[in-house]
């Protein structure tokens, strides 16, 4: 019998590419998917193709369970719950494990980070790793993707660095192997969609890692305009963006990121991507080259 593939979160960038690679580079028939998402209306393109789509409150287990019936293969996509003051996160993913168990699903797969062990720098570090002994404890098969940092996050900072000619930052020498999120989905979607039944962990990066300064010079080399990386202290990096208008907590949170790049824990090159998805990866300046009007052009146009 076909095994039934569920991915949470399927309404969001990467849920929805990897229901595409489902489809498409893995050829699963729509009647052997399932996707869930808190507002199903938002996957209607998807159930006319002929997936389940069914409702998943991440804040009620119950909701989980009855999402999960029937479901084999269950990935869990770490949800966007970004708030510092509590751990809510944690308390969803925990559900979303407990709910698998419940539901009987033969096989986990979750979205982590690389390196979330409690001493990362990354603020929110510690709801990855807790979800990965959580579902260890569970004693389902399972597999872990340690997802890296993502070329499209560069949206974030590069368009206004590049406006500005100055990229402020506290990452020092460290070094990031940013890889394409429909990679990630490409390759997440072939384990997904492999059978594989025993317990692994894989760390998805890009072909490369580049330091800061490395990054700058690619973006000058393939937009023409000129970019200062000027490193500064974690404190004054805050004060900075605080100053750009993002909430206190928001800044905290990208400039742990600076801190955890620094400290040369997310500057790690796999093969993970390829082996998976039998696919080249996309380079950081092949990235550069297809976005160039959007980093370049007037603020509003970035993502």
């Amino acid at each position: 019998m076909t095994e039934t593939l569920l991915v949470t979160g399927a309404s969001g960038h990467l849920g929805r590419a990897v229901v595409n690679h489902l489809l498409n580079a893995q050829k699963v028939a729509p009647a052997s998917i399932i996707a869930t998402t808190r507002n199903p209306e938002n996957l209607a393109d998807l159930a006319a193709l002929g997936i389940t789509v069914r409702p998943a409150d991440f804040d009620n287990q119950a909701s989980l369970e009855k999402a999960f019936k029937g479901a084999d293969r269950v990935l869990i996509i770490s949800t966007g719950e970004l708030d510092l003051k509590s751990d809510r996160r944690l308390k969803q993913h925990q559900a979303a494990v407990a709910a698998a168990k419940a539901a009987g699903v033969s096989h986990l797969l979750y979205t982590s980070m690389p390196n979330p062990e409690p001493v990362s720098p990354v603020l929110f570090a510690g709801d990855h790793y807790g979800t990965e002994q959580a579902i260890k404890a569970s004693g389902i098969p399972h597999t872990i993707f340690r997802n890296g940092w993502y070329q499209e996050n560069l949206f974030m900072s590069l368009p206004h660095a590049i406006s500005s000619g100055k990229w402020y930052t506290s990452a020092a020498d460290g070094r990031i192997a940013h890889g394409a999120r429909d990679d990630m989905a490409a390759a997440i979607a072939a384990s997904l969609a492999s059978g594989s039944t025993e317990s692994q962990i894989y760390t998805l990066t890009g072909p490369q890692a580049y330091t800061t300064n490395e990054i700058a010079a690619l973006v000058t080399e393939v937009t023409g305009k000129p970019l200062e990386v000027i490193q500064l202290p974690d404190e004054a990096l805050t004060e900075g963006v605080k100053a750009a208008g993002l909430p206190e907590d928001f800044a905290r949170i990208i400039v742990s990121f600076d801190a955890n790049t620094r400290s040369g824990r997310i500057g790690m090159v796999t093969d993970a991507v390829e082996t998976l998805s039998g696919r080249k990866p996309r380079t950081l300046k092949q990235f550069l080259e297809a976005n160039k009007a959007a980093l370049t052009g007037p603020a509003h146009a970035h993502h």
